[in-house]
């Protein structure tokens, strides 16, 4: 496409867009809330290989670089974004079916190595649809909206997935109270049909609405020439001490804040003795309470300069720390209904942490480099929560085997994330996020004194 008009602002076609996010929570749920627990408390597999297969689309999110790239430069099947998003998602879809054979196969003989096969299969198909569809979709809502509105556009979209997790929580946890085969294949054939038709759905026909605004030489000719330039603007990005700085504190913070991620349903079942659906809520309460809080931020703090962010982040992070060194005391003192209310101040800092990190994302970008800026913050965050779940499982083990006491093992690594937290917050004052805003021109140096002083 080479449109030059600006496309129209329609909520409607922003509302259709976030159904997109309805089949991308219902998979997450299925492999990070349901899956893991089965496997580690009914089965009574290790959390390492665990973690290792959920964390594994995070270890390969260099991919989504490549495939955002792909869909600026090269259609596919004569479309500019689309084919490459459902070329993805087709992938997830047919990674369904394969986990639920593995899980059949683990059912019947916890030892039959080929379910491991069909799980690593299945969650390679996973990871790579994932990777390959999210950044077209990204960019294919970017391009159906007027630049005045592609940040309003963005944020509603992922808005919509926070969201939409606690509630495919809740009716997954309905669904299946206690795990059987049976129930869980219902799930697989549940999210491969509801989620594959609005994966359809949301983007059949939209890219028609979209304005690329590419000239003849903005094809494939200047498409070459930057992907060589690729590695030059990478390179003066690490030379920028506030760039390192910001990408050590993004780094520490997300590694601290997921590494409960496969441990979380697990810890529930083996500390507390909580059923399939009660850890499947836990989900729920801490996302639930993360997309209430963002609401609310937006609608307090939406006049506040994104230069501004970093005491709500600040404070965001010191509020997790407090709910993680809460869920610590859970896991240490074996008390069940102090569960939730953790889970809820974790939740709550998640919450404010999230609204400002996305903001100071954008004010650490340089206009002339978008791309290669928030493709780096993007594979970092990425990286960091892959390996921060896989540290999780590993540890788990580790401590276990050690202790041979759940609840310290996961009190401990409780007690880790919150430190992590806690040092991710001075991290923060060392990035010099004012000086970058200057120095990029998003601010003049009047700005910035006036910012400095009031912060």
């Amino acid at each position: 496409m080479s449109e030059s008009s600006e496309p129209r602002f329609s909520w409607w076609l922003l509302l259709r867009l976030c159904t997109f996010q309805i089949g991308s929570a219902m998979g997450d749920i299925l492999v990070t809330s349901i899956w893991n627990r089965i496997m580690i408390v009914n089965f009574g597999f290790p959390a390492l290989p665990v973690g290792l297969l959920i964390a594994l689309r995070y270890l390969l999110s260099p991919l989504s670089l490549y495939a955002g790239f792909r869909s600026d430069t090269t259609k596919f099947l004569g479309l500019q974004r689309a084919s490459y998003i459902w070329l993805g998602r087709g992938l997830m879809v047919a990674s369904f079916p394969l986990l639920g054979f593995s899980v059949t196969l683990f059912d019947a003989n916890t030892n039959n190595p080929l379910g491991w096969l069909l799980a690593l299969l299945s969650f390679i198909l996973y990871g790579t649809g994932t990777l390959l569809s999210g950044s077209p979709f990204f960019a294919l809502v970017r391009d159906v909206m007027p630049p005045a509105r592609q940040g309003l556009a963005l944020s509603v979209i992922e808005t919509a997935l926070i969201l939409l997790f606690p509630i495919m929580a809740i009716a997954f946890s309905v669904i299946l109270h206690e795990y059987t085969l049976t129930g869980f294949w219902e799930l697989i054939g549940l999210t491969a049909v509801v989620g594959g038709f609005f994966w359809f759905f949301a983007i059949v026909g939209v890219e028609k609405h979209a304005a690329f605004y590419k000239a003849a030489e903005h094809t494939q000719a200047k498409a070459r020439a930057q992907f060589h330039e690729f590695h030059h603007t990478f390179a003066k990005i690490f030379q920028d001490p506030r760039a390192r700085a910001f990408m050590v504190f993004l780094a520490v913070a997300t590694f601290a804040g997921w590494m409960q991620d496969a441990i979380l349903e697990p810890f529930g079942a083996e500390v507390l003795n909580a059923t399939l659906a009660q850890t499947t809520r836990y989900s729920s309460t801490w996302q639930g309470a993360t997309a209430l809080v963002l609401i609310l931020a937006v609608i307090i703090w939406r006049k506040r300069k994104p230069e501004q962010q970093t005491p709500i982040a600040q404070i965001g992070l010191g509020i997790m720390g407090a709910g993680m060194l809460w869920l610590a005391l859970t896991a240490l003192s074996q008390i069940s209904w102090m569960v939730n209310p953790a889970l809820l101040v974790f939740g709550i800092g998640f919450g404010l942490y999230t609204f400002s990190a996305f903001q100071l994302l954008v004010v650490m970008t340089f206009d002339q480099a978008a791309g290669a800026y928030l493709g780096l913050w993007t594979v970092t965050i990425l990286l960091s929560r892959g390996v921060g779940i896989f540290s999780g499982g590993a540890l788990r083990d580790l401590l276990h085997a050690v202790t041979q006491s759940f609840p310290f093992a996961y009190g401990a690594i409780f007690g880790l994330e919150a430190l992590g937290l806690f040092v991710s917050i001075y991290l923060l004052t060392r990035v010099n996020i004012l000086g970058f805003a200057r120095a990029t021109g998003r601010i003049p140096a009047a700005d910035a004194q006036v910012i400095t002083a009031e912060l």
